[in-house]
């Protein structure tokens, strides 16, 4: 909502005993649509021990979500949708009727088009023509729009019949009108007789007064109000301009509103560099600089919590301690969990530890930092990261690209290292020679006693740097490299 204040935010619940309480915590956490979704249906490609096993029928769900809703008085905040197997004008009806505005029809859809269900759409080799990029499997298609068009107007048709015959009008009327259901203990299995459906069937004393789209806009805070105004004045008049607020952790995605606004003027493109230099002092929320755009500069004297730089995108964060502070940084956490989580772009330079999962499916940033948790640099996939101290346990777990550098006083990185995917090498003297750089860098924007002592003692420090190099990454610049020199 931050990073677009105008998009609709929906959110995918599976249908299971309890949902109604998730749901309620997702309505209050601004949700604007809430999907309900069933055991049965499914893609072809889920495994057929996951769909048979995972999830309850959506009626289950969807009727103890409408009606937890209806009890909190949240139920007008949002719309509910469901799905699951639906697939004639009655199942809607049903949906309705126990709270659904919106339906979703997948499975069905595919069969009418001339899916057979072999369940194996994610090996390219379907063989209808419907889920593959083969163009010569894609020539057997046989599909027709026609075809999906007839069943969907059937549908409706039914849809309006049932309606008729229990008096409503228009969907608005019927929705959570669970009274009229009743139950049948005749049909099927003997044991359905032994079902009691009165909780699943009880009405939730609530009328849908409302057409079209709930929404629930989240209130700006002044920061973000400041920082956008910032951005709006440098359209009006583009110069480098910088400013210093305060912050508190209940400021969550700082930043994040004016990057928005960034991308709105310039695309990813953004601005020039440090265009806009935000001075900040305090403790951050979550998600501090999260997607944060080019030509932003985050300069926080503090401390921030987790997901600090999410999806950065080309924005510059620098975290330091505050200078009266007696603490030695590279022994004390200063960033949360989860920094650069699938960041494509942008620096960060943290002057102490950060938490847990640093740099998670980073896959362009280049960050700095004095330690790290446990599992840093997981499902990393391009990018940059320089440890300049400890390193927590499954350091580099599903690496596949970029590179890394770890400043090794004690040696004992190669225990703490999973290897599955990623080698640990002495730096090269051109690596060594950019590192040098970089911790210069570090030292430049956060004053660093770690990045100055390495630097009055390079030549020895130097001895202590491994590199992380994952094995694909490697394989395919050495291909370019070989092709380069013909």
């Amino acid at each position: 909502k931050r990073a677009n204040p105008k998009a609709r935010v929906s959110v995918k619940l599976v249908s299971l005993a309890g949902v109604g309480t998730i749901a309620t915590g997702v309505v209050k956490a601004k949700a604007d649509t809430v999907l309900i979704s069933g055991m049965d249906g499914g893609t072809g490609a889920s495994p057929l021990s996951s769909i048979q096993h995972a999830g309850v029928p959506w009626e289950l769900g969807l009727a103890e979500a409408h009606q937890t809703l209806v009890s909190s008085r949240l139920r007008d905040r949002v719309l509910l949708q469901t799905d699951g197997m639906i697939r004639t004008g009655r199942d809607l009806a049903i949906a309705t009727l126990l709270g659904a505005e919106e339906w979703g029809v997948a499975t069905a859809a595919l069969i009418a088009e001339g899916c057979i269900m072999m369940r194996k759409c994610h090996l390219n080799t379907c063989p209808v023509g419907i889920a593959t990029q083969n163009p010569e499997l894609r020539k057997l298609f046989s599909g027709k729009p026609d075809h999906v068009i007839n069943m969907f107007t059937f549908m409706a048709q039914e849809l309006r019949e049932i309606m008729a015959e229990l008096g409503f009008r228009t969907i608005e009327e019927m929705v959570g009108q669970a009274h009229v259901l009743k139950q049948n203990t005749k049909a099927g299995n003997w044991k359905a007789a032994l079902l009691n459906l009165e909780p699943l069937l009880k009405y939730a004393d609530w009328t849908k007064n409302s057409k079209g789209y709930p929404t629930q806009p989240i209130p700006a805070t002044e920061l973000d109000k400041a920082m956008v105004d910032a951005v709006l004045q440098y359209k009006a008049a583009p110069k480098p301009t910088a400013y210093t607020f305060s912050i508190l952790n209940t400021d969550r995605s700082t930043g994040t509103t004016a990057s928005h606004e960034v991308a709105k003027l310039r695309g990813s493109a953004g601005l020039p560099e440090d265009a806009l230099t935000f001075n900040l002092v305090g403790s951050a929320g979550q998600s501090f600089g999260a997607f944060g755009a080019r030509g932003l500069t985050f300069n926080l004297l503090g401390e921030s919590n987790d997901y600090t730089g999410k999806g950065l995108s080309g924005a510059k964060i620098i975290i330091r301690k505050p200078e009266d502070a007696t603490i030695v940084a590279h022994d004390n956490i200063i960033c949360g969990n989860v920094a650069l989580y699938g960041a494509t772009s942008g620096e960060l330079y943290v002057n102490g530890i950060a938490g847990e999962r640093f740099c998670v499916r980073n896959s362009g940033a280049k960050a700095i930092v004095e330690g790290v948790g446990d599992h840093g640099l997981e499902y990393m996939t391009g990018g940059e990261a320089i440890i300049l101290g400890i390193t927590g346990k499954n350091f580099g777990a599903g690496m596949s690209g970029g590179i890394a550098y770890v400043f090794d006083a004690d040696g004992t990185l190669e225990s703490r290292f999973n290897n599955d995917s990623a080698d640990l090498e002495q730096p090269t003297p051109e690596d060594l020679a950019y590192l040098q750089s970089r911790v210069q860098a570090h030292l430049d924007h956060t004053g660093s006693e770690r990045a100055k002592t390495l630097l009055h003692n390079w030549d020895t420090a130097a001895g202590y740097f491994v590199k992380v190099f994952p094995r694909d990454y490697k394989r395919v610049l050495e291909k370019k490299k070989a092709q380069a020199h013909g």
